[in-house]
């Protein structure tokens, strides 16, 4: 799914009025389909959506729903995720374009030649991996049981981490752990959130609590500011976007400084009105995750497009790793 961004020109040419939303709506039916939104889509496609949430709890209410397609407004490793847990489903991408620059940080080549480096070691992988990479891996985790994977493996066993980098420090500062070894992936939108930016965020809002999601560059920098007692520890929060949203309702905070893709202010903003939630860095919107427009959702209902395979040997072997990881702690969030 590697592609320049330049190339990149969504499906345009359609307002998301009323008619558009009652098209939508009528689609759905005639095909029998459920829509899924993640968190980081545009407002409309949220709103749109029978079910808004993290890739995870999408890809899991995909195997549970009684619809026999499944329309997935996210990136093209979550369609594929919702695939390989519901094989018998017609899953659809409405811009097959819509890819993801941490998925695309490791190939299953890559992988394997890894492997061969670390003979024996428990291959753990983000959920936000390609089937190929999943069918590489022992166990696949969340942003909110990465911890609790990787603690379950026997600590005298070598563990690779993959891909994204900031993520896996986290785990590393949260076990403890010599032998984990990380592989130097990152999403080109999280890691552009960084230390300073935040410190300077949070001393303009000194009252406000920080979401930060553990695959931000800034993550580091936010338990740096609470060690130092800059920001009182029990204003920094290290969440997955699901957790963000529970987060959200439990806080008595007035204003909250999110560490995240941007999109995921429309879903804390209807989570819990009252509270003032405002970006880290404003600039921070995937443009992949903008790829799902209304005219491309239109056009994936109309049409059929873009439909998603994943080949059967694939599958059982990325399935068997993506089910090992609900078995481990709370899956949570699914990133």
């Amino acid at each position: 799914m590697t592609l320049q961004m330049e190339d990149l020109v969504p499906y345009g040419g359609v307002e998301a009025d009323a008619a558009w939303a009652d098209e939508v709506r009528r689609l759905a039916r005639e095909r029998d389909a459920v829509i899924l939104a993640h968190n980081y889509q545009v407002p409309e496609i949220q709103d749109i959506a029978d079910h808004t949430g993290d890739s995870l709890a999408l890809s899991r209410i995909a195997a549970a729903s009684e619809a026999s397609t499944i329309v997935f407004c996210g990136v093209h490793f979550m369609a594929e995720t919702a695939k390989i847990l519901a094989p018998e489903k017609t899953v659809l991408i409405p811009d097959a374009r819509a890819g993801c620059s941490l998925a695309d940080s490791i190939t299953g080549a890559q992988l394997r030649e890894w492997k061969a480096e670390h003979p024996g070691a428990v291959v753990v992988s983000y959920v936000n991996t390609t089937a190929e990479v999943k069918a590489e891996t022992d166990i696949c985790c969340t942003s909110s049981n990465a911890v609790d994977v990787v603690a379950s493996i026997p600590a005298d066993q070598d563990v690779l981490f993959l891909p994204d980098q900031f993520l896996g420090a986290h785990v590393k500062r949260e076990t403890g752990r010599d032998n984990l070894y990380i592989w130097a992936g990152e999403c080109h939108v999280h890691a552009g959130i960084n230390g300073p930016e935040l410190a300077e965020r949070a001393a303009e809002n000194p009252d406000a609590d920080l979401f930060i999601h553990p695959e931000c560059g800034c993550a580091t920098s936010a338990l740096y500011l609470a060690g130092e007692g800059t920001v009182p520890a029990d204003k920094v929060r290290i969440l997955s976007t699901g957790d963000m949203v529970h987060a959200a309702r439990s806080t008595k905070a007035t204003s909250v400084l999110v560490a995240t893709e941007v999109g995921m202010l429309h879903q804390l903003r209807k989570a819990a009105p009252e509270i003032d939630f405002r970006a880290v860095n404003d600039r921070a919107s995937c443009r992949y995750m903008k790829m799902i427009t209304p005219a491309a959702l239109l056009r994936s209902l109309r049409e059929g497009a873009d439909e998603v395979h994943v080949d059967a040997e694939t599958a059982r072997r990325a399935s068997a790793s993506v089910r090992r990881m609900i078995e481990i702690g709370q899956p949570g969030g699914g990133e």
